[in-house]
């Protein structure tokens, strides 16, 4: 990663090297240019990696879980007023379907992914590849920073630029994974999907779990989310494409 401007005295004296953020490439990609850096260095900075930063450990011991926290519910609000003023005619179910699918975990990661964000994560040397969880939360994360840096209306203004692509009327208001499965199935007179938890991995406090859906003689899909209800859903949408490939 290219060189950016020192961040020691943010990180009230304990060290960070400038290899392990660039100012410059994550305002270009990201949108917005923050006033307080040290927002942005806590937003980026996986609890996981903590152990083995101890500079980082003692300037933000809780990671980016707080920022993520927070920017979790700007990202709600924010999407549901652009969803608002974008879909005047839509009635609330259609809107709650867009919604849904626009603040998943996979869209956020899509959308890390296509700004080059995942760059900027900042873990521990020889971390395995980010999750997708994990790149959300990151993102999340980074829409907190904004809001505390700059406040609401600034915060909404990185949605929508960000999520620019993916809110033009061409796109439909999506069907969830859960339903359209339910839907293929009673349509062949078969009983409706069963889905069960089979796993759980991850840390105590970021758990991923792992679900696995069953209909008629398809072979069973599991299916990863923060939550169950996310594992249950991406596993019917994996054996939605599955079935559209045979």
């Amino acid at each position: 990663m290219a060189r950016g401007n020192s961040v020691q005295s943010l990180l009230h004296g304990d060290p960070l090297t400038e290899n392990d953020i660039d100012f410059e490439a994550l305002t270009g990609r990201l949108g917005y240019a923050f006033t307080r850096r040290e927002l942005a260095v806590e937003a980026l900075t996986h609890r996981g990696a903590l152990d083995r930063r101890p500079d980082l450990k003692a300037a933000f011991p809780y990671g980016n879980e707080r920022l993520e926290f927070l920017g979790d519910r700007v990202l709600s609000l924010a999407m549901a007023d652009l969803l608002l003023r974008r879909f005047p005619g839509e009635a609330e179910g259609q809107l709650a379907r867009r919604h849904a699918a626009l603040v998943s975990t996979r869209t956020l990661d899509e959308i890390v992914h296509a700004n080059g964000l995942n760059d900027h994560l900042i873990a521990y040397r020889g971390a395995p590849p980010a999750t997708p969880a994990l790149l959300a939360d990151m993102m999340e994360a980074l829409l907190g920073a904004i809001f505390v840096d700059a406040g609401f209306a600034a915060a909404a203004a990185a949605v929508e630029r960000l999520w620019e692509e993916r809110l033009g009327s061409h796109n439909p208001a999506p069907r969830p994974p859960k339903m359209q499965l339910q839907e293929w199935a009673q349509a062949r007179g078969l009983a409706l999907p069963v889905y069960r938890q089979v796993g759980r991995e991850g840390f105590e406090h970021e758990p991923m779990f792992l679900v696995e859906v069953r209909v008629g003689t398809v072979p069973p899909v599991q299916g990863r989310g923060r939550t169950k209800r996310d594992a249950e859903s991406e596993a019917a949408r994996l054996l939605i494409e599955g079935l559209g490939q045979s």
